[in-house]
């Protein structure tokens, strides 16, 4: 299972609630919707930080990369790409994942 986390911070301009709600209300409703997706979340911090490199995390599974990119170059995930650009830079992290406690 191909893991992805993407480290995201809020556009220049955007405050800590707009993009706290943005992160948890909004883009979840696009982003759900990308085919082949095996799960996903979301991690904002509870109040904002301003000496925090990120102001979240997202959690994306995927049986592997191939599920991954096709699942992105659908309209679907081109749509949650293009919204997250527009909310965040964002550094992704491709691992996989070890569950180590249950």
């Amino acid at each position: 299972m191909l893991k992805v986390l993407s480290l995201m911070k809020r556009k220049e301009g955007m405050s800590y609630d707009e993009f706290r709600d943005w992160a948890l209300n909004k883009h979840p409703e696009i982003a759900r919707k990308i085919p082949g997706m095996r799960g996903y979340r979301m991690n904002v911090p509870v109040k904002e930080n301003p000496d925090s490199p990120y102001d979240a995390i997202s959690e994306m599974w995927w049986d592997s990369d191939e599920a991954r990119l096709a699942g992105f170059g659908t309209e679907e995930g081109k749509a949650a790409g293009a919204d997250a650009a527009a909310h965040a830079d964002r550094f992704h992290f491709m691992a996989e994942e070890k569950v180590l406690i249950g």
